[in-house]
């Protein structure tokens, strides 16, 4: 299930979650393009010339492409579940103009329906108490400030588009991190979350 994310990085939560449904269903057998958008708090603590506000406020930028230090984080948790997992993950990452939140999109090539699809994803996180499928596409400022995230899915002639958004500071870091202790020991899953 989905409750066996428990990485450390704030790209590879809010990749994983928009991609785990698909390899589960097989479905990641050509390149996969990812894009994602991280506020400057996804940049951590320590001051750089690239995350001071007075560069970041009308800016974006991409850094670190298709070399993104999370990328064997996701291709493990991926492979979890598409053992035969040979595809490119295409990752391109983005510094955004906002302080908190990711917003990624993944493009996968696919002939099964949408109706099959959406329903995999909403079976898949049906039983989680913060990942949420949605029927239409997220916006960020749904999950900024929350535990929680969205995923979405539409279908595109024979191109898949998933949606992902989570809080980094949340869903990316110390909200997972709570709520993975929560598992570890036994307490309620959403114990401090809600």
């Amino acid at each position: 299930t989905a409750r066996h994310v428990a990485n450390p990085g704030c790209f590879a939560t809010c990749i994983e979650l928009a991609l785990l449904p698909a390899a589960q269903l097989g479905l990641l057998n050509d390149d996969v393009a990812v894009n994602a958008i991280t506020g400057s708090t996804g940049a951590g603590q320590k001051p750089s010339a690239t995350t001071h506000f007075s560069w970041r406020q009308n800016n974006i930028s991409v850094y670190k492409p298709f070399g993104h230090q999370h990328l064997p984080e996701i291709y493990q948790s991926l492979q979890q579940l598409q053992s035969d997992l040979t595809a490119s993950i295409d990752f391109i990452p983005y510094r955004g103009d906002f302080v908190r939140g990711i917003f990624a999109t993944a493009v996968i090539r696919t002939e099964k329906d949408i109706a099959e699809i959406a329903e995999a994803y909403r079976t898949f996180y049906a039983d989680t108490p913060f990942t949420h499928y949605v029927d239409t596409p997220p916006d960020l400022k749904q999950v900024v400030n929350t535990n929680k995230a969205l995923v979405h899915v539409e279908k595109f002639g024979n191109k898949l588009l998933i949606t992902s958004c989570i809080d980094n500071l949340l869903k990316g870091a110390s909200g997972q991190a709570v709520q993975n202790m929560n598992i570890m020991f036994g307490l309620d899953e959403t114990a401090g979350l809600q």
